[in-house]
Parts: structure tokens; C-alpha cells; sequence
């Protein structure tokens, strides 16, 4: 596919549009031979406004087909100023949108629940005129993003909600036919509570619900963004629990991701029972750099998402992306004594890298991207506090790029094994041995070989073992005259 021409920034690995603005991730579902992947689109410019539906559809998770619009808002109808994000479902041989309806003069924060189907693999779709469910109960401040799921013979639905007592909410609707439904209330709720030590909360309310159901041996869990009406912090939390009746009974929230730029995930449930989950990766750089480029925001890579035997949330990138690893860069492992750092070899701007480091205060790679070794981006272990720490605070000479240092739990004692895929403007580490990930956004403006070294602290010994691969990219067709992003191209 074309991109736009001499962007060091744009990934090569992760699914977007030609150009202008993505955000959520929408209607992820298995059907006809394909996973589709819709997503919140501006098909008019690179900022949040004007919110329709594209589409992608890949038989392997590798190469990408780009279908027209499927979703755009209808003047003076129900979905006038937006179509909102939402999910789909294959039944026999349609495809099943639910979405959010945005209709500013209704209400800026109610999103009552629309619908539309195709019957010819998601080439088209022809949109219900009338909401499917029009109304909200009366207690919600905030209602928006349908997550639907056929459970045995029924199917049933999520909605995202604020409540008037206090509590964020997922509330729960059943349906025989995907038409007619009943609320049978919240499937949980509860009041602001802290996420774990990160001085992250739960919201006060709940956006994009989505479900991962128990299977044998193995909890559920209930993920959501939590969302605050005055644009406080925002993060992914999950409930990891287990349904009792209409009701979902789980424990203290954790993070479904420990980076500052992953949001608003939604899950696929993939052929031979696993589930894919993709988020939102958002732009850390002022919009007017953005819009000047003529995009903003990617998808995350594709992840297996689990809950584990012992009740913890585990994600790696999907297997099928090991089919992306060309040539093998990096091959290095020996031992370091003391501060001053081992080269490990050059590297390209888009690379999938494994290492395995014993546990040493301090140790880590670091990932130099000017020749003067001024601008890197760090990985390394706080052993003090049993975490990892991914730092960007030197990631970009560019002031227009945010900088800060995020953390996540690590095991202390046992030796730190990840996995990190950098492409370009996005970086995705996972934390192998725990099955964490933390993401986050970084502008390198270096314009020579990048390059890894292995680090650690004074009066230490660091073994470590590295491999990277330089990333082939994904493939993805021309857009044809039908899609809406054709004429993109030539901007």
C-alpha cells in the first residue's frame, strides 16, 4: 500500500489507512475465511472528528485487504454526527455490525445502540434505520459501545455506562435474534478503586466493554478503558472473575496494559478457541505535527490474550507475526562487569527482538538512535522495586514529542526475558515470564543506523543473550476505487 513518502514515523507492522485519522479498533470478528478489523476512521483529515467505519479483511494475519467505508454517518439521521465504536458478529451468512450512534442534540455523552448488516462478506452494508435499542436506563450519565456475543442459543450484549450513584458499569441485555432485547441490569459495576499501585483508577465510567468468557479451568475476564468525563488519566483495566448468573463477580482491577498509549482494545474470537485482542495506539506528539504529516494513530499488533491457570491476564503477539522476521540482525550473549555498556550490532527502525537478561541492578538495553548516543530509549530493571522500567524521557530530541518513564511488576530474582517489537513510532514490550505488556509511543530523530546495547549497573555482573530480526512489513493490497481511501493516496 502506499504511504505517505519519507516518514520516518509511519509503521510498517501495524494496521492503518493510507492516511488520516484511526482510533478505535471496532467489529473484530472471524467470518467467511477472514478476520475483519474495522476501526474508527476520519476519511477527511488527521484529527478526531467525522467518525465513520473502515475496514480491513486478511486471511492470515500477514496480508491485509482494504474494503470500502463501512460505516458513515447519515445526515439527519440517528447517526448523524458519528459512528462510534461498537462490535460484530457472524451469524450463519451475515455480518452483524452494533455500533454507537452519535447524535450531538440528543446528548454528547449517550449513544444509544444502531445496527447494520452485509451480506456479502463486509463489502457492504445496509444500516437499520430505526436504533436497535433507542433508550438508556435513567440512572446512566454516560452509555456508549455495544460488545456483542453469542453465548450457547442467546446472544448478548455489553454496554459501557457511568451511573448516577458513582459507579462505572457494564450493563447486560440478552436476545434471541439480535433484534428484540431485554436489560437484565449491570453484569458489574462498582466505584472508582485504584489499579494496583500506578495511581491509575477504574473511571468514572466504562468504555468499549469487552468480554472474554471462562473456559474450563481458566476465570473470565471483563476489560474496559476507563473513562473520565474531565480527561484524567485513562488506562485499560481488566476483571478477572467469574459469572454468577447475570452478574459478573470478580476481584481487585488490574492493567491490561502498563504503557501510556494503548487504548480502547477490543477482542476477535479466533478459529480453534483463541482470542486476538488489538488496541488503539495514539499519537505522543503535538496534533499540529500529526496533522502536517497527514496521519494519526495505528492499531497495536494483534496479541493472544489469555487468562492463565493461575489467574493472571497473559498476551504475546499473535504466532502468526514470527512470519515477519527477515534478516536476523543481532545474535549476542556473553557476560558484562560494571557500568560501561556492550555494543550488541546496528539494527533497522523496525525490528522483533528476544533477550534474556539475569537479574543485576540495572540491567538492560538501550536503543541508540543518533550516532552521539543523545536520544535512546531505555529498558531496564529496577530490581529495588521489582519492576521494569521503559523510558523515553531522552526518546526524541523533537520537543514536540512527550517523553516520561512508565513501569510495569517484574519478578526480582529470576532471570527477565522479553519480547519487544519496535516499528518505527511504536514500541510493544512484553514481559514473557508474566505475559505483561507495556506500550508506548516514541520520535526518534536520528537519521543514521540505530543501534542496541546491553547495560547494567555499577558493581554488577550481567549475563544476557539477544536476538533481533529487522521486520519485514505486513502486506497490504491497493485500495480500489470502492473503498473510499484510494483517492488518500495522491494528497
Amino acid at each position: 500500500m502506499s504511504t505517505a513518502p519519507c516518514d520516518p514515523y509511519r509503521p510498517i507492522a501495524h494496521l492503518r489507512p493510507p492516511r488520516n485519522w484511526i482510533n478505535d479498533p471496532n467489529g473484530l470478528v472471524f467470518h467467511d475465511g477472514h478476520y475483519h478489523v474495522f476501526y474508527q476512521y476520519n476519511p477527511s483529515g488527521a484529527t478526531h472528528a467525522n467518525m465513520h467505519w473502515g475496514h480491513f479483511r486478511s486471511p492470515d494475519l500477514l496480508s491485509w485487504e482494504p474494503l470500502p467505508i463501512a460505516l458513515a454517518p447519515a445526515p439527519g439521521g440517528v447517526d448523524a454526527d458519528g459512528c462510534f465504536s461498537g462490535n460484530a458478529v457472524s451469524d450463519g451468512d451475515r455480518l452483524v455490525v452494533f455500533y454507537s450512534a452519535n447524535r450531538w442534540e440528543r446528548s454528547p455523552q449517550h449513544q444509544p445502540v444502531a445496527t447494520a448488516t452485509s451480506l456479502d462478506g463486509g463489502r457492504t452494508f445496509t444500516p437499520h434505520n430505526d436504533l436497535v435499542i433507542p433508550a438508556w436506563p435513567d440512572d446512566c450519565t454516560m452509555y456508549r459501545d455495544p460488545y456483542v456475543w453469542r453465548d450457547g442459543g442467546r446472544w448478548r450484549m455489553l454496554v459501557g455506562a457511568a451511573l448516577a450513584d458513582g459507579r462505572g458499569a457494564a450493563l447486560l441485555y440478552e436476545s434471541a435474534d439480535l433484534e428484540t432485547w431485554t436489560y437484565l441490569g449491570p453484569f458489574e459495576g462498582r466505584e472508582q478503586e485504584p489499579v494496583g499501585g500506578t495511581g491509575l483508577h477504574t473511571g468514572e465510567g466504562w468504555e468499549c466493554p469487552q468480554y472474554l468468557p471462562p473456559r474450563s479451568g481458566h476465570r473470565g475476564a471483563l476489560i474496559f478503558s476507563a473513562w473520565n468525563d474531565h480527561d484524567g488519566d485513562r488506562c485499560v483495566t481488566a476483571l478477572i472473575g467469574e459469572e454468577n448468573g447475570d452478574a459478573f463477580e470478580a476481584g481487585r482491577p488490574v492493567l491490561v496494559d502498563y504503557g501510556p498509549d494503548c487504548y480502547a482494545p477490543a477482542l476477535l474470537r479466533a478459529p480453534g478457541g483463541r482470542w486476538l485482542l488489538w488496541g488503539w495506539s495514539a499519537e505522543a506528539r503535538e496534533e499540529s505535527w500529526a496533522v502536517a504529516e497527514g496521519w494519526a494513530g495505528v492499531l497495536t499488533l494483534p496479541r493472544e490474550i489469555q487468562v492463565g491457570g493461575d489467574g493472571t491476564l497473559r498476551q504475546q503477539p499473535a504466532a502468526e507475526l514470527l512470519a515477519l522476521r527477515g534478516g536476523h540482525a543481532v545474535h549476542a550473549s556473553g557476560e558484562m562487569h560494571g557500568p560501561d555498556p556492550v555494543d550488541l550490532g546496528s539494527i533497522g527502525r523496525a525490528f522483533d527482538l528476544v533477550a534474556r537478561l539475569e537479574p543485576a541492578e540495572g540491567a538492560g538495553l538501550r536503543l541508540l538512535t543518533t550516532p552521539d548516543g543523545s536520544e535512546y530509549l531505555d529498558i531496564r530493571c529496577d530490581a529495588a522495586t521489582g519492576e521494569l522500567v521503559v523510558d523515553r524521557e531522552h526518546a526524541s530530541l523533537d520537543a514536540r514529542a512527550r517523553a516520561g518513564s512508565y513501569r510495569m511488576p517484574c519478578p526480582v530474582g529470576r532471570p527477565v526475558e522479553l519480547r519487544v517489537v519496535v516499528d518505527h513510532s511504536v514500541a510493544e514490550v512484553f514481559l514473557t515470564s508474566t505475559g505483561q505488556v507495556l506500550t508506548l509511543r516514541f520520535y526518534p530523530t536520528g537519521d543514521g543506523p540505530w543501534r542496541l546495547q546491553a547495560r547494567s549497573a555499577l558493581d554488577t555482573r550481567l549475563g544476557y543473550s539477544v536476538d533481533a530480526w529487522n521486520l519485514r512489513p505486513l502486506v497490504v493490497k491497493e485500495p480500489s476505487a470502492d473503498t473510499g481511501l484510494l483517492h488518500e493516496q495522491s494528497r
